[in-house]
């Protein structure tokens, strides 16, 4: 009866520390979402259907810029001047 009780209490124990880690809320991964950037040959500003660009914070220390295209994503690197400049010409365009 006493390793039954143990192991029950031991059950309990662990049942608890699982939901409180599993509140419903989704969770924030602390890693980039970019292990690799695409830097050259440049991409046709007519081939990028939207640009997500992922401010630098805790959870990467770089800034992310993630093209959709027709095929699929990819991530930009941010420090190339074209990827600069497309960047800056979506957001005009979206400003106006």
């Amino acid at each position: 009866m006493k390793t039954f009780t143990a192991s029950a209490f031991v059950l309990l124990i662990c049942t608890a520390a699982l939901l409180s880690t599993t509140d419903g809320r989704p969770r924030i991964y602390l890693r980039c979402e970019c292990p690799q950037t695409y830097s050259k040959p440049q991409i046709p500003a007519k081939r990028i259907l939207s640009l997500r660009v992922i401010p630098a914070g805790p959870q990467c220390k770089n800034e992310e810029i993630i093209a959709t295209m027709k095929k699929g994503k990819m991530c930009l690197d941010p420090t190339e001047g074209w990827v600069i400049s497309l960047k800056e010409k979506i957001n005009n365009t979206s400003q106006q």
